[in-house]
């Protein structure tokens, strides 16, 4: 058996993903911005939090009221062309809050809905790195499982290639068995990714809104994304743009805006009416205006104030642990990238083509007779592990990225 056989089974496999149509990241993003539920369901209740402030700015209803007195019997009209007791009146009254309450509590609604805003893009962000993290799970699947199913095929060659040997008294029995068993093991693994496969793709269609009887989503080439910016620079989008933190100085600005509310609570808010009286044509009409103060209680003010002072402080002290817990990770996954490219680096320029060198120089000695069978399958399995081990890497590298770019809320690859 050649190594043009494993190289041609490996082209070959690979080609019918070129075949299929591949959809890129960028344009599922898109497709999940649009259609996801939570996304969708975020964007309304921000949409629905603008209209509070128009609510609360607003002046109290106003009360229009109908009077009537009769004197005499309680039959309505009774006593007017005879009493000057008995009317009919019409009057009506608003209430009037202290002067800046109605104003500020407009400016803590609208505080409201930007932080409302915040959490869309939170959401936005949490679903789009659902999305990275089952479409990168799913390039990686796919690429091992082109590996796999590739290096089944020649062990398949192998075997028969040996067994033809076997039948004119070369070789041993015994290696064909063993090859038989790695080639069952390699099934079993190409089984366990068909069900990894449907897993991911089963995330990848419930972030994206799809029916999960949809066709399956192809991914494309597996390769890795470098980084240009620096930790200083990463750092500094971080705390500039993270969505955790924006949110988190939404929210700040949204308890100031109702400390300043809570101050004016105690002021008092004040009552105008006025009632125009009817009595008979004999008697004279009364006009009547009332103008009424509502003070507040100090202890319920001053409860309400204290409260939100309270939830100040517990919001600013929240955005501190938050940017001490973001800053921490730009770190770890910083260093996991430059890690995971080193480990790369050393897979790409020695330990691959070192493997594939080993593997290549056993199947030579076992054609010459030279070299027993297990000696093929042995350097045949380290292959297969090494390209697995570097798939991985891989694999960790550009979820390092996707963490880095959820905690920036920047595109990095």
């Amino acid at each position: 058996m050649s190594t043009r056989i494993l190289v041609c089974a490996m082209f070959a496999l690979a080609g019918l993903r070129a075949v299929a149509q591949t959809t890129a990241l960028r344009d599922l993003l898109a497709e999940a911005e649009e259609n996801n539920a939570e996304i969708q369901a975020a964007a309304k209740e921000w949409k629905a939090s603008t209209y509070s402030r128009a609510q609360v700015s607003s002046l109290p209803a106003t009360q229009f009221s109908l009077q009537e007195l009769s004197v005499g019997t309680p039959r309505p009209g009774a006593g007017l062309s005879n009493n000057n007791f008995a009317y009919i009146g019409v009057g009506a009254s608003q209430e009037f809050p202290y002067p800046g309450k109605l104003r500020l509590k407009g400016v803590a609604a609208a505080a409201a809905a930007d932080e409302q805003l915040a959490e869309v893009d939170v959401v936005r962000s949490r679903i789009g790195q659902q999305v990275k993290a089952a479409y990168l799970r799913l390039a990686y699947l796919q690429q091992t499982l082109t590996m796999l199913n590739a290096s089944r095929f020649a062990l398949g060659e192998l075997i028969e290639s040996q067994l033809a040997r076997y039948s004119a008294g070369q070789g041993s029995e015994a290696d064909i068995l063993k090859a038989q068993l790695e080639r069952t093991k390699l099934l079993r693994e190409v089984t366990m990714h068909h069900q990894e496969m449907a897993q991911a793709q089963a995330d990848l269609k419930a972030a994206l809104n799809r029916d999960q009887e949809s066709a399956d989503v192809i991914a494309e080439e597996f390769r890795a994304s470098p980084i240009a910016k620096s930790i200083r620079e990463i750092v500094h989008d971080t705390e500039q743009k993270s969505p955790i933190l924006t949110l988190d100085a939404r929210a700040i600005s949204k308890q100031q805006a109702d400390s300043d509310a809570a101050r004016l609570a105690r002021k008092p808010d004040f009552s105008a009416g006025y009632v125009y009286q009817r009595t008979g044509l004999d008697f004279p009409a009364y006009y009547m205006g009332t103008l009424s103060v509502m003070f507040p209680r100090k202890k319920r003010a001053d409860a309400e104030q204290a409260e939100a002072s309270e939830r100040l402080a517990a919001a600013s002290l929240m955005r501190e642990a938050h940017r001490q817990q973001q800053l921490s990770e730009v770190r770890k996954q910083y260093a996991a990238v430059l890690s995971t490219e080193e480990e790369l680096s050393e897979y790409r320029d020695g330990i691959l083509p070192q493997g594939q060198a080993a593997y290549k120089s056993a199947l030579a000695a076992l054609r010459s007779n030279t070299q027993p069978l297990d000696a093929v399958l042995t350097a045949l399995n380290a292959n297969i592990e090494f390209q697995r081990e570097y798939a991985q890497a891989l694999l960790d590298h550009e979820m390092a990225v996707v963490h880095l770019e959820t905690l920036t809320g920047e595109v990095l690859r």
